[in-house]
């Protein structure tokens, strides 16, 4: 009997599968991933072969998909939450860069540097509905 795979996701960034992968296994899901090395090893031929495939045993595809479909591809507060939009109400909230000026930039690149952390941060949301930006506080 010949067992088959089953792709069930594509990531351009070995860090983006590992997550997964790592929800996935803790669920019970023996997982695979293709081309993880030649991608870590190179990181510009990413989207030249493809990217990193996760892949699974067909028989697990429904219960890895089910997995996968359950994960807010939006941001949680610190209690795992989804963030709600003050000015909307939608759930659709992805952190947003803060790093917008030459001050930003100039302390982000010195922090990377100096290998401290970041001197100029915030938290800044935007909602992918409305458009709006805010902060939690």
């Amino acid at each position: 009997m010949q067992e088959t795979f089953s792709k069930i996701a594509v990531f351009q960034y070995s860090s983006e599968a590992q997550i997964i992968k790592s929800r996935l296994e803790a669920e019970g899901v023996e997982v695979f991933l293709f081309d993880q090395f030649t991608i870590d090893t190179d990181p510009l031929v990413s989207n030249a072969i493809g990217g990193i495939k996760l892949k699974v045993w067909a028989e697990d595809e429904a219960k890895a998909l089910h997995i996968l479909k359950s994960i807010s591809e939006y941001s949680l507060d610190d209690d795992g939450q989804e963030i709600e939009c003050p000015i909307c109400g939608s759930t659709k909230v992805e952190l947003a860069t803060t790093v917008k000026d030459v001050k930003s930039f100039l302390a982000y690149i010195f922090s990377f540097l100096s290998n401290s952390p970041p001197i100029n941060t915030r938290h800044e949301y935007r909602c992918n509905t409305c458009k709006q930006k805010f902060d939690l506080e």
